[in-house]
């Protein structure tokens, strides 16, 4: 079984905040995090699929093809973006990292689950200090 890991980075905003709640509710709960202003992060995304190497080709999954599949499901989705507002696979839940990284997954999962390559990890690191890791 081989691991092949793709990083890609994006910029965006996002609120953590429950709609039902007040203003102060949500600042006990969710801290500075839940500026009714916004705050922003780099994030760093980690895109791992897992398989054995075809022999018709020598790898688990074309990596040219997997950086486009990133590209366009995830990352010009979120770059430069509001997760709360703009990102459509994001409607509906508090934007954690955490929601993000379950999000990812499940944007991803159909469309890298070709030829044998199974997605094994969506890692997000949104500070630092600060990552999560999704297994499906």
């Amino acid at each position: 079984m081989i691991y092949l890991t793709r990083r890609e980075r994006f910029c965006a905003a996002h609120r953590m905040f429950r709609e039902d709640w007040p203003d102060d509710k949500n600042k006990k709960v969710f801290g500075k995090c839940s500026n009714p202003n916004w705050h922003g992060h780099n994030y760093i995304l980690w895109v791992t699929v897992k398989g054995n190497v075809s022999d018709e080709h020598g790898f688990v999954v074309n990596i040219n093809t997997l950086k486009l599949i990133i590209q366009e499901r995830i990352i010009e989705k979120l770059d430069h973006k509001n997760i709360n507002l703009d990102v459509d696979f994001m409607k509906g839940k508090i934007a954690t990292t955490e929601n993000l990284a379950v999000a990812i997954w499940n944007e991803l999962k159909p469309h890298i689950e070709i030829d044998g390559a199974l997605l094994h990890c969506i890692k997000i690191a949104e500070t630092e200090n600060n990552s999560i890791e999704y297994y499906g």
